[in-house]
């Protein structure tokens, strides 16, 4: 546990937790909600991301511009965001404000009316929202290959649904989602500035104790059936893009760390990537190629994505299974496993020193495993990561034979 990380849970459930930083003048906080589109019924899909920005435009004490100028209006920025699993609602804006920070975010997040006419307005600007991903095939092909992956699953529909589901929805739509999903134990509100825990601990009371407890019964449904499916579609755009992967480890699995490394050495953020180093230093076919790891409460997913010229593409795929083969068959060398190791510490130093994704992260943490692991504690069990144990996971995961392939064609 971090113990710079303070937490306390109210009566309601709601959990609090803060890390004081010092020399800043910035505070961030928000809350995580553990609730997100996989927990849509057929005829609910996209409506957790329509919650999220219909929490922008009314509650019981406010109109939507009085919501957007509260903290517009000292320097702060409000927003949101919604995933498979969890939405959240934070703000970032100078610390001496930071009790307004939270009192809109409670407002917002358990106060929300759902004005019809902004349910109207809204409801146009997130089509156009799908209509621009539509546009984009970078971002069509990352939601087309989840609904390959996890085939007829929730976890495969797309986050913004349908626009037969966006232009459904009425207010009483999302009143019966909420109640359908709250549960306070599954909210965590998270903070990180510069100001005592007791000082937050009681602003964040004060609005906080008046929200009722609420329980629900998590009702996700399990994905178990994979397998792998190559899929072709065309697009208007010149380039080819590929999606492939695989299903893979839960957040809680084991073998979750090495897999993690094992997904950096092979398509991380760093330019000395092996896919990097092979499709656009030696070959030149791509301009980035990436590979990613997303673990999911019971499951996970691993693709890789990159984009290139048609005459290049099916190479491109073989240079791809090339490299996973080589993860399979060849151990990393002791220089190599301890570059790998070195390269994955300064990156996750310099994420913590990002204030902002820290205190998501730490509300993320608090929902999975109801604590934040330190710096020292993550550092000491990529240190036991021993080269048998990345060819493990590879052998287990990187199988040419178990990888679905999405190949996008200029048609």
């Amino acid at each position: 546990m971090d113990t710079q990380c303070k937490i306390h849970t109210l009566d309601n459930g709601i959990r609090i937790v803060h890390r004081e930083v010092g020399h800043t003048k910035v505070a961030h906080c928000g809350f995580v909600l553990d609730i997100g589109s996989r927990d849509e019924k057929p005829h609910q899909l996209g409506i957790a991301h329509f919650w999220e920005h219909m929490a922008f435009k009314g509650t019981n004490k406010r109109k939507a511009y009085h919501i957007i100028n509260r903290l517009e209006a000292v320097g702060g920025e409000l927003n949101a965001y919604t995933t498979k699993e969890q939405i959240c609602f934070y703000a970032s804006l100078l610390d001496k404000h930071y009790e307004k920070a939270v009192e809109l975010l409670a407002d917002i997040t358990f106060d929300s009316v759902f004005p019809e006419n902004q349910i109207e307005r809204e409801r146009n600007v997130i089509l156009e929202e799908m209509a621009m991903y539509r546009d984009s095939p970078e971002d069509a092909l990352q939601d087309e290959f989840d609904a390959v992956v996890f085939r007829n699953h929730p976890l495969g529909y797309n986050i913004l649904g349908t626009s037969e589901s966006v232009g459904s929805f009425h207010r009483q739509d999302f009143q019966a989602f909420i109640q359908e999903n709250i549960d306070t134990s599954r909210i965590v509100f998270s903070s990180v500035g510069n100001l005592p825990f007791g000082k937050v601990l009681k602003i964040a009371s004060k609005y906080l104790d008046q929200v009722p407890a609420a329980s629900s019964k998590p009702c996700r449904q399990s994905f178990e059936s994979y397998h792998p499916h190559q899929i072709k579609l065309t697009h208007t755009a010149q380039q080819a893009y590929c999606a492939l992967g695989r299903p893979t480890y839960h957040r809680s699995h084991p073998k979750k760390l090495p897999f993690f490394m094992l997904n950096n050495i092979l398509g991380g953020p760093g330019m000395n990537s092996r896919l990097n180093l092979s499709l656009r230093e030696k070959h030149g076919w791509v301009y980035s190629v990436e590979s990613n790891y997303h673990p999911f409460s019971d499951t996970g997913l691993f693709a890789i994505y990159f984009a290139t010229e048609r005459k290049h593409f099916e190479r491109s795929i073989a240079l791809v299974m090339k490299q996973l083969k080589l993860l399979k068959v060849q151990a990393l060398g002791k220089m190599q496993l301890h570059s790998a190791k070195e390269q994955l510490f300064g990156q996750l130093a310099m994420a913590e020193e990002n204030n902002l994704n820290f205190m998501l992260m730490m509300g993320k943490s608090i929902l999975d495993s109801s604590e934040v692991e330190s710096l020292e504690v993550i550092f000491e069990n990529i240190r036991k990561i021993t080269a048998s144990d990345l060819m493990e996971v590879a052998n287990e995961m990187l199988n040419e034979d178990d990888l679905s392939i999405f190949r996008y064609l200029p048609g």
